[in-house]
């Protein structure tokens, strides 16, 4: 139940998430490298269930927050400000993939001093196949999404909401599958995870960028659990303002990665 407030300023309770999500984050990165020389994954897999617990917990207490009405105009204008940060820095994030993408695509040299580098002998992908067909899922997909926005803030409709959230899902669900048996059959034909610059840096890009697709559809799943139980106004809605522009990222992300590495990366044998 909503309370009134005599004031604009959301002043937090104290609270023990932030120090729990260090620690967790600690554990999970520690078990990571402990698991990348040559030891167990329980350590990381214990550390990432707990960043999960965290997040859970802290995103709760968020939205519970929002529903006693702390979240103020001017704190949703903080949150709002605060996403677009993180949105900034997911771009330099892939800003540093893209830069050694085109780096070693204009300057090939190999790491010893003199030699030559010569390219791999790879199976030749069609960028307007399968690439082009993952594309204009996610493209729809993020037309879904614009639509149960616009349901929302226009015109109130929860239904069109609910409905629009429900496609964006399943065409992000359908994106992963895509990609998954575009990597399983890359792999077939001989592409490696590693042993090469080009290799390296396509799947690392590419799949980053599909980690960063299940991190959305995930987004949107909660989004759409809390649509369905009545949560979201077309003024109270930062949460899936936050889904959208996420989403969005994404797509413009991908349209990069279609045009500078399917399209134009790729050498051809």
């Amino acid at each position: 139940m909503a309370h009134a407030k005599n004031h604009d300023y959301h002043i937090l309770a104290p609270s023990s998430w932030p120090l729990l999500g260090a620690l967790a984050g600690f554990v999970m990165l520690f078990g990571a490298v402990l698991w990348m020389h040559d030891g167990t994954p329980f350590v990381f897999l214990g550390g990432f269930v707990a960043v999960l617990y965290v997040m859970f917990g802290w995103w709760r207490d968020v939205v519970l927050e929002s529903r006693i009405g702390d979240h103020t105009p001017v704190v949703r204008i903080g949150l709002r400000y605060g996403f677009i940060l993180f949105i900034m820095s997911e771009v330099m994030f892939f800003a540093a993939w893209f830069w050694s993408f085109f780096k070693h695509a204009m300057y090939p040299m190999n790491e010893y001093v003199g030699s030559e580098y010569v390219p791999p002998f790879i199976y030749q992908v069609d960028a307007f196949h399968l690439p082009l067909i993952n594309t204009l899922v996610l493209l729809l997909s993020g037309c879904a999404v614009t639509w149960a926005h616009h349901a929302l803030v226009h015109e109130n409709n929860r239904k069109d909401l609910i409905s629009g959230l429900a496609i964006g899902i399943v065409l992000g669900i359908v994106f992963t599958a895509l990609q998954a048996y575009e990597y399983a059959h890359l792999l077939h034909e001989g592409w490696e995870f590693g042993g090469d610059k080009f290799y390296s840096n396509f799947f690392m890009a590419t799949g980053f960028h599909g980690a960063h697709v299940i991190i959305g559809t995930i987004f949107l799943g909660v989004c759409l659990i809390r649509a369905m139980k009545g949560d979201f106004t077309p003024e109270r809605h930062v949460g899936f303002e936050a889904a959208a522009w996420y989403w969005h990222f994404v797509d413009v992300v991908w349209l990069f990665l279609f045009f500078a590495v399917y399209v134009f990366g790729i050498p051809s044998n």
